[in-house]
């Protein structure tokens, strides 16, 4: 009799020794003679805990973690790896109990991420046996504009930072007469403190074929394309063998599902351009040219990729839609608040006690992130703000932390929610520092196309040079102030556009901080 546990193949997990754990619990089974199945699975998401080790028993997955190869003899000693576990191993104190009431993980709503964690990520059988394809074969029962009209029903918006309503991105896509449309994924995660597309695509690569399949499905496009930056060769992996497995199981290619509709997928890589985060440059860098901003209109969705018709969503999105179609429009929309339906997976990541994945529906506050899953600083000192969105997006003081999870609210208090990526600062941090690397950012990622981003955020970077210096503080705020609203409204992209939120948010949140520089 074996025993089956899982250990993550999710890059964070091997960043910090899972494959050493495999091995030693290889070499520990074999020198006692005990059996041991060992399945890769993606990451849980409690990376904190990683490499975090599951052990079935008869009452559910049994958690064990941050788990080092050291610890594999003291955990086979203590009975973990017994044909029947031996109830003495949970009091173990790498022992967290059964992962699914771990605090964490229970009160959170898991419909994007349901099988990242649970599943072996490339075995079909098992997605299957996880409500896998029930989405796609949904679909393929409904006309082109039904499958158009759950997704726009359930109110499902864009993932990737936009937040555009994926339905009418869709529609616009499928009322365009052409004989050749596409579906792109951005897969380019560049956003600081971001990792739930790679998470996803490493733990759960089918569900993300299963959504473009269906949005083929919907638009009419046979053919689409994951722009995967290169620094994920992780996700690259897994997506390749995903699709060749899909391929052979026949519902990727040219008769998905035995329905005589012709939909396939291939991965194509980014050189790690920021700016192919921007839909537009990415269709550039996807026909082989440098990543650029088009001046739009035509939208891509009219004139995309090759110039056809191309729907244009990032992983998350697309990984949400067969939840959709497979428990109807009215399911998903029942999750969340006022404009902002579903739910969201949103990651935590710098000084933060619990980083990880946190998938909640919208609403709930930014203290109850923070706190209730995040646990409050790594530091233990006093949160004092959070960078929302990325590189790009707005800090949110500690006073403003009671504000609702909620697209429409984070507007109004000049923050966004963006790609859903919380980075956590403590009272130490330098926050004129901070505004600097903003805007050294953006002068380092810009394409260059057009002025106010290429030179507006070299200035700024200069006068945050002199305020810091303590030059002429005054003067220099002020110049940088009408520099932040030239690059607001001149700049032809998101890129330089939104590079003024981060630093105008420390500007008003924290003047004090501009006026009184520690160097």
């Amino acid at each position: 009799m074996s025993l089956k546990v899982y250990v993550p193949r999710d890059a964070a997990a091997l960043a910090v020794g899972a494959d050493a754990v495999v091995a030693a619990i290889a070499r520990e089974a074999a020198a006692r003679g005990v059996v041991v199945e060992v399945v890769r699975n993606g990451s849980r998401g409690l990376l904190w805990l990683e490499t975090l080790l599951e052990v079935v028993t008869s009452s559910g997955r049994v958690a064990y973690g941050p788990v080092k190869a050291a610890d594999v003899p003291g955990l086979f000693a203590a009975g973990v790896f017994a044909a029947e576990v031996a109830a003495s191993s949970q009091a173990h104190p790498l022992c967290h109990g059964l992962t699914e009431a771990i605090p964490y993980f229970a009160r959170q709503t898991r419909l994007t991420f349901a099988r990242v964690g649970v599943t072996d990520p490339l075995s079909l059988q098992d997605y299957a046996a996880h409500g896998g394809l029930v989405g796609l074969r949904q679909a393929l029962s409904l006309t082109p504009a039904d499958i158009v009209q759950q997704v726009t029903d359930s109110g499902l918006r864009g993932r990737g930072g936009a937040a555009f309503p994926a339905g009418i991105k869709w529609k616009t896509v499928l009322d365009q007469s052409a004989p050749q449309k596409y579906i792109t994924c951005n897969a380019d995660e560049g956003d600081s403190g971001t990792f739930a597309d790679r998470m996803l695509m490493e733990g759960d690569p089918f569900t993300l074929l299963e959504g473009m399949a269906i949005a083929g499905l919907a638009t009419g496009a046979t053919h689409g394309y994951i722009y995967l930056r290169a620094e994920y060769p992780h996700a690259h992996r897994a997506l390749n063998e995903a699709i060749r497995r899909a391929r052979a199981a026949g519902w990727l290619g040219t008769d998905v599902l035995g329905s005589g509709r012709v939909f396939d997928i291939e991965v194509r890589l980014g050189a790690g351009a920021y700016i192919c985060g921007e839909e537009t440059s990415m269709l550039e860098s996807l026909e082989g040219r440098r990543g650029e901003v088009r001046v739009r209109p035509p939208l891509p969705a009219i004139k995309g990729l090759f110039g056809c018709p191309t729907v244009v969503n990032n992983v998350i999105t697309l990984a949400t839609v067969p939840v959709i179609l497979a428990r109807g429009a009215p399911f998903y929309r029942d999750f969340g608040t006022g404009r902002s339906r579903g739910t969201l997976p949103m990651q935590l990541a710098g000084n933060i006690a619990h980083g990880g994945l946190v998938e909640i529906a919208f609403g709930g506050t930014l203290r109850e992130l923070l706190y209730d899953f995040g646990g409050g600083t790594a530091s233990g000192r006093p949160m004092r703000a959070v960078q929302i969105g990325g590189p790009l997006g707005a800090y949110v003081p500690a006073s403003q932390f009671d504000l609702a999870m909620d697209y429409e609210v984070m507007a109004a208090a000049g923050a966004m929610v963006g790609h859903g990526g919380f980075v956590a600062f403590d009272d130490a941090a330098n926050l004129p520092r901070l505004a600097r690397h903003a805007l050294a950012f953006c002068a380092h990622e810009s394409c260059g196309k057009c002025t106010p981003c290429r030179i507006g955020s070299t200035r700024g970077v200069e006068l945050m040079d002199q305020v810091i210096a303590g030059e002429q503080r005054e003067a220099n705020l002020e110049l940088l102030s009408e520099l932040l609203e030239t690059m607001q409204y001149g700049s032809l992209c998101g890129l330089g556009g939104m590079t003024p939120f981060p630093v105008r948010s420390l500007l008003q949140h924290f003047p004090e901080d501009f006026r009184d520089v520690q160097h």
